[in-house]
């Protein structure tokens, strides 16, 4: 098996959720990451902030992500699956697709620290 991250990517510009319906998409999420975890398939993952800095070259230090932008990395979840179409189908059915301008990016885990 290999290792896939889901990338939780969110349109900022959309509307802000209720309270009320905060706590539903987040069960429909938990459910979700639940059921992938049911499968021995889930490795981890968390949510992330919305602040943060960026390093550029030459010790240049801005804030970010960049307000100028529509879209933030809401979070992650790193999962196991066979090949590309299993991560794809494990992905589909992410509450957050639920979201209008929201998305899924699916990426393979290779490379440099894991020796592969």
């Amino acid at each position: 098996m290999d290792e896939f991250v889901l990338l939780f990517h969110m349109d900022k510009t959309m509307e802000s959720p209720s309270p009320e319906q905060l706590q539903g998409y987040m069960k429909q999420y938990h459910d979700w990451v639940g059921g992938i975890a049911a499968q021995n398939k889930f490795s981890g993952g968390t949510g992330l902030s919305t602040e943060g800095k960026v390093l550029k070259p030459n010790n240049v230090i801005t804030d970010g992500p960049y307000a100028e932008i529509k879209e933030t990395i809401a979070g992650f979840i790193v999962i196991k699956a066979k090949d590309f179409d299993e991560a794809v189908s494990l992905a589909k059915d992410c509450p957050m697709l639920q979201g209008g301008g929201n998305t899924v990016e699916i990426r393979k885990i290779t490379g440099v620290h894991n020796n592969d």
